[in-house]
Parts: C-alpha cells; structure tokens; sequence
C-alpha cells in the first residue's frame, strides 16, 4: 500500500493551469488529508509507504514525523512535483539528492525508496535509475507499464525486476493485471475511483492467486477530499480524472483495506 504525499494543486492534470509561482498562496490540504489517512490505516491495522514530496516536508515536518511515529515507511516523491522528463541528468540528480537529505533529517529515517512524478521514468530515460542507485535508494516504482497519454512504458516488466546489470537496485511497477495478453491497470489512482470496486477487487486478487505475486496498490490524499477547492479554469478531461468519484475513494479504500492484506514496500520487497 503506498501514498504520493502532494497537495490538490501539484498533480500533474494541472500543471498548465496552476502557477508554481502561486502554490504557497494556494490553501493547502495536504496534512490534514494525510492524517485522515493515517487514522483510516490506524483503524485497519495497515503499514504503508508514503512517497513525500519534499515541498510538502519542508512546510509540515510534524506530518513527517507522524507517519514515521506511525510505523509507516517514508520514501521520496521528489522536491516539487518536477516530471523527470522535464529535467537533464544533473537536475535529477540534484533533485533527488536535496529531497532524500531533507526527509532524512526531518526523519530520522533512511529513505530507500523513489517514486517519480506522474511515473516519469521510461524508455527514454532510464538513466534515471542509475541516478538513483548512485544517490543511494535502494529501489524505485516509477514505471507504469502501460500506454497512456501522460505516462507509461508498455513493455516493460509487470513485477519487479533489477534493471541496472550486477546491483541490487529494483525497480516496482505499479501493478497491472493480464487480460487477453493486455496489460491493464489495476494499481489504484484515478482507475480505482473510477471502476467499479468489484471489478479493482477481482483484478488485485487475479494478481494474487493467479501470478502469485502482491500487488503495488497507489492513491494520493486529495483523493479523499471532494471538498476541496475546484480548479476550473482546468481543460474537462483534467478535471474529470480530478474529480470524478472523490467522494466513495474514502469508501472503496476502507474495503479495499479490509479485503486484503497491506504492507510497507520495504518490509514486503527487500531483503533487509
């Protein structure tokens, strides 16, 4: 079970609409959604991984601090939402060096894991994995294997593998299940909110029994805020992935938690 720790106004689907420039002026909702989350995990019994921004740590290192006191893992997002097709080598590197320093020293905690923005990491850009290995993660679920419009590399593996020849490094993809030889998505995020529950349930027990393998299941804090404040200067198609369905998401999660077993990435994928 994993988070991306970012506010309503950094998602990807409004990008173009919302000035970076402006993000501190904007009211945020991020640490109270999250600690509706920690509660909604408390009562289930749940341990996840949250992947945090570090934008979000640097304004609320308390909410840091709980999710760790929690007994949760905390693993990097990045600094600010940045896609990493949209940086060179060196600003990744520098992006992912100064957003893991600061999670551990609000922390305590070492940060083995990365989750890129918007799953930003494939075939053309790969290097962003030794990047990553260099700086000291031990592992990344940055590739969605599928075809979509923002994101996505189809044919790449859909259970962890070591991309990097000779290390230990992994990377984890979200998890898809196998439909006629189709790979579709099954992981959470905005497909969750709007498939039915019963058919999120079938795919992740499909997974489960049939490949015999666990799931890596993803959703973000907004997600359970339908009162949050509307951007509708925003195109339709991103306001209806926004939107559509924020307010059953807290419903179908506490079934989903209650129709199988969670853990942490770490705990469940590495070793030691």
């Amino acid at each position: 079970m994993t988070v991306d720790v970012e506010d309503y106004f950094q998602v990807g689907a409004f990008e173009n609409d919302i000035d970076r420039a402006d993000w501190d002026a904007l009211p945020c909702r991020v640490e109270r959604n999250t600690d509706q989350i920690l509660q909604m995990f408390d009562d289930a019994g749940v341990k996840a991984t949250f992947f945090t921004l570090g934008w979000v740590a640097e304004r609320y290192p308390d909410l840091v601090r709980r999710i760790v006191d929690s007994g949760h893992e905390l693993a990097s997002h990045g600094m600010a939402h940045w896609r990493v097709t949209d940086q060179t080598r060196e600003q990744f590197r520098e992006d992912v060096l100064r957003s893991k320093t600061l999670l551990e020293d609000v922390s305590g905690q070492k940060i083995r894991g990365y989750r890129a923005a918007s799953f930003s990491i494939g075939e053309r850009n790969l290097w962003a994995l030794d990047v990553l290995e260099e700086a000291g993660f031990d592992y990344s679920s940055s590739i969605y294997p599928i075809r979509h419009d923002h994101y996505g590399m189809p044919e790449a593996p859909r259970f962890s593998f070591h991309p990097i020849e000779g290390r230990n490094f992994l990377e984890m993809p979200v998890t898809t299940v196998d439909v006629g030889g189709r790979k579709v998505p099954c992981g959470g995020g905005g497909y969750f909110r709007l498939l039915p529950y019963f058919l999120s349930k079938w795919a992740m027990s499909r997974v489960n029994s049939r490949d015999q393998q666990s799931c890596i299941f993803y959703f973000h804090p907004w997600e359970i805020d339908p009162d949050q404040p509307r951007q509708e200067q925003a195109g339709w198609k991103s306001r209806f992935r926004h939107y559509t369905n924020l307010d059953v998401m807290e419903t179908k999660l506490r079934r989903a938690l209650a129709d199988f077993s969670w853990g942490r990435m770490d705990e469940i994928f590495l070793k030691n």
